[in-house]
């Protein structure tokens, strides 16, 4: 079980997308859910993304800050990924 950071919810993991931060410091959306790093999970929702964003629960997650450029790349995968 993991939490989203938008919506504070509990899902199995492979309900959720993983955002990772890699060992290099780069801040990707994950859809396989494998890729090493520390991870921060949300809902397929863009509501729960914007959510994330508005508290900078992703950063705080993370450990790191996510620029703007970032942040609208993984919401444009979200919208087109969306159930």
């Amino acid at each position: 079980m993991r939490t989203c950071v938008g919506c504070r919810s509990s899902f199995p993991k492979k309900e959720l997308v993983r955002i990772v931060r890699d060992p290099e410091g780069k801040v990707e959306l994950d859809l396989t859910g494998k890729r090493s790093g520390r991870g921060a999970y949300l809902c397929h929702s863009t509501t729960c993304f914007d959510l994330a964003v508005k508290g900078k629960q992703i950063e705080r997650a993370l450990g790191v800050t996510v620029g703007a450029e970032v942040l609208e790349e993984i919401r444009k995968v979200l919208d087109e990924t969306s159930i």
